[in-house]
């Protein structure tokens, strides 16, 4: 890793006690996690927050009732509130304008944000993040099915790659800690309820909200995502009117690790480049 600072910080956004890494000076860029058990910030990013933050201002917080910020447990968890949070954050820094790299959830967080906020969002980049309507893949559906027991979160994890070699005992023992720790289980389900129906189906931000979007947007998504299918991808660079799409082959959900190199390249080439 670089020799980089990478400060854990303690702040309120939205009444909630908020956790975020932070790193680095420039343009100032948030990394937003997805979800699933035992995820957090850090689990997502912890990678590229040094390499990127020789070049920009990283915050990478955990978002309402993940990692190890704050879960009320009689509040209902919504896009809308993850949105408040989120913009609650930026406040508490002093951030009046930001960029955001989200992967799967977290890009969906990020376009929410710019729909309902579009003079606080700079450009995008949006990792395997869903979009309109596409029915439940096996991929999601291990996710809302974890149950507490290691074989379900080697289950669960086994879907986000497609090359299976990347995933660690040291990878599946963290993700397992964090999503057993006292009232995590309980948190997850109340934000990710166990999938329900014959045929469930997955609802994204839809066409006519993405076809209101102008940011300057990077798609990145691998071909073989067994979460949220490639074909999303496709739809997402038809309906964002300012965006540019990379895949990559024999790549499944985590694009930040399993195509490490090529992302840190792509980000900082797209979000430093002229306005």
């Amino acid at each position: 890793m670089l020799d980089t600072d990478i400060q854990t910080l303690s702040l309120i956004a939205a009444d909630h006690k908020t956790n975020l890494h932070r790193a680095g000076t420039g343009k100032p860029v948030a990394l937003l996690h997805g979800s699933g058990a035992g995820v957090s910030a850090w689990a997502n990013w912890r990678k590229v927050i040094a390499p990127l933050s020789q070049g920009f201002d990283i915050i990478a917080p955990d978002i309402a009732g993940f990692g190890a910020t704050e879960l009320k447990p009689d509040t209902q968890y919504t896009i809308l509130l993850w949105v408040e949070h989120f913009i609650g954050i930026l406040d508490a820094l002093g951030i009046e304008k930001i960029s955001v790299v989200g992967n799967s959830f977290g890009g969906a967080l990020g376009l929410m944000t710019a729909i309902n906020h579009p003079e606080r969002i700079d450009r995008l980049v949006l990792l395997g993040t869903p979009c309109g309507q596409f029915p439940l893949t096996e991929g999601l559906r291990a996710q809302g099915e974890f149950d507490g027991t290691l074989p379900s979160m080697r289950r669960a994890i086994s879907y986000f790659p497609y090359d299976a070699s990347i995933i660690t005992e040291d990878l599946i023992a963290a993700r397992f800690e964090a999503a057993t720790r006292d009232g995590a289980l309980e948190a997850f389900r109340k934000l990710m309820p166990p999938p329900t129906g014959e045929t469930p189906i997955v609802r994204g931000i839809p066409e006519k909200l993405l076809r209101k979007v102008p940011h300057k947007t990077l798609i990145l998504h691998g071909r073989e995502d067994r979460v949220v299918p490639y074909e999303r991808a496709l739809d997402m660079h038809q309906w964002l009117e300012n965006s540019q799409l990379h895949s990559f082959g024999k790549c499944g959900h985590w694009v930040q690790i399993e195509r490490e190199v090529e992302f840190l390249n792509l980000v900082k080439d797209f979000l430093g480049g002229d306005a």
